[in-house]
Parts: C-alpha cells; structure tokens; sequence
C-alpha cells in the first residue's frame, strides 16, 4: 500500500500547507481551486463527496446499497473493530458508493471510492457493489463513470478480496459485450488489485496530474528486477507516455472532458 499523505484538513482549519511547493494556502481559495495549489498545480486527495460534486450535475446523484456492511469470514484480529472505525471515520459503510446520476446531462452511472476507508482497499463489499453498478450500467444502457482509488485488496478478507478482481472483470467483459461505455478514472492513489483490474479496464482512461498508479511498490519492484527504475515511474504522465492512460486532466477540467468522451461514446452506442 502506498505511503498515506495528509489529505485536504476538516472545515474548522483556516489554513493549508501545499505538499508540492510548501505554500500556505487559504481554505476557502483552495476549495474554490478544486482542491489544487495555484502556485504549483499540486493536486490534493478528495473524497467522494468532491469528486460527486465536480462531476456530475447538481441534485442528480442517487446512492444506491448505502446499507452494505462486511462480514468477517476469516475471523481475521480486530477486522471488525477496524471496520467500525472506518465507520465512524468516514460517515460510510464501506470503501465504494455508486448510483445513478446524470453528467451533462447523460444519464450515468457513477461509483467512487474512499480512499479514507482502509485505504480504499477492496474487500467483499467493494467487489460486489462495483459489481452492481456495471451491471445497473447494463440493464439500463448507462454510461458507467468510476473514480478508483485503493491501496489494493483487503488483506483482512483474504481468498474472498482477491476474488473480487476476476469478479468485477467478468462483469465488466459483459458490459463491453453489451456495448455500453466504461470510463475508468484512476486517481492518487490507485494500485494493486484495484488498478489490475476494474481501474485498469475503461474503454476511456483518465487520471489527474502526478497521481499514482500501478501494482507493486517502486521499492518491490526495484529489489526485485535489481535494477533502478526511471524517474517518475508510475505517476500518472509516466503511464499516458506508455499507453496505460490515455488522457491526464486537471481536475478543474474532468468534468468537460467526461462531457466530451460521453458525447462520442454514449451518442455512437445510441445509434447502434
């Protein structure tokens, strides 16, 4: 799992330090800017509640199975502890929402992870809502929108987290048979199981400046191959100059870009 960074302070803290340059930034210029630095485009992590803000249109999101909460099949130590921690952290039950919504007017499909939730990380519940919302994308010939950000699988859930990557593959699969569009929107940070699957299988890959992406760890990686690795290895750039992404957007410009995907996408799988 990738090492944690402070994410945006709570609303009663007037003041931000940028961990890109080191300015001080004003709350309320910051939330203005989209959570970025406008002295040195750093972006900030977000949770779901920004990221529903930014890109869908007002008053359109619809949640869907809020109530799901995970089991503790392997009777793993102080797995239920840390779930009602996360619980009480987040304002959630689990680590992925999804619903309906509408994005410029398209009606869509959306699910977002909570990167603040155990990390992101993907166990029984996450696989199986991600589940549901590709195949709600199915039955009623939506868009599907996913931002994903995870450390991985759920190590706490074991065999039962793992399986959740063929899982959510499958179902995908069916939805391209379908051909109903998929745009995966990977952001800091997105790795491991996560990113091999669902993130990593848009018809469409968007990610945000300088996000990371990938599978293992630089540092595995590194003491594996023996080798040192380039720099920027894994950021967002690194992977659109290989083909693993094919567009970085600043975040003030998602949505427009979403917008103009889904007016190619949507409007072509219309006439079909």
């Amino acid at each position: 799992m990738p090492d944690s960074e402070s994410r945006v302070k709570p609303a009663d803290t007037l003041w931000q330090r940028c961990n890109g340059c080191g300015e001080i930034i004003y709350r309320k210029t910051l939330e203005s800017n989209f959570h970025v630095c406008n002295r040195c485009g750093y972006h900030f992590r977000i949770g779901p509640e920004e990221y529903i803000r930014i890109i869908l249109d007002e008053n359109s999101w619809e949640e869907l199975d809020a109530d799901l909460i995970a089991g503790d099949p392997l009777r793993f130590p102080k797995y239920p502890e840390k779930l009602r921690e996360a619980r009480q952290k987040t304002g959630r039950n689990d680590a992925f929402s999804y619903g309906r919504g509408m994005c410029g007017r398209i009606p869509v499909v959306f699910g977002v992870m909570d990167f603040g939730f155990i990390g992101g990380s993907m166990g029984s519940v996450v696989g199986e809502k991600v589940a549901r919302a590709i195949r709600l994308a199915r039955k009623e010939s939506r868009p599907l929108i996913i931002v994903a950000t995870s450390g991985g699988a759920r190590m706490q859930e074991g065999i039962i987290s793992l399986m959740q990557m063929a899982k959510t593959s499958a179902e995908l699969g069916l939805l391209r048979q379908a051909r109903v569009p998929y745009i995966a929107i990977p952001v800091d940070p997105c790795t491991a199981g996560v990113m091999a699957s669902f993130a990593s299988l848009g018809d469409v890959i968007i990610s945000e400046p300088n996000a990371l992406l990938g599978f293992a760890g630089q540092r595995v990686i590194e003491d594996t191959i023996g080798e040192k690795l380039p720099p920027g290895f894994q950021r967002a750039e690194f992977m659109l100059r290989h083909g693993l992404v094919d567009v970085v957007v600043p975040r003030r410009n998602l949505k427009e870009t979403v917008v103009r995907i889904l007016s190619v996408l949507w409007y072509r799988h219309q006439s079909l």
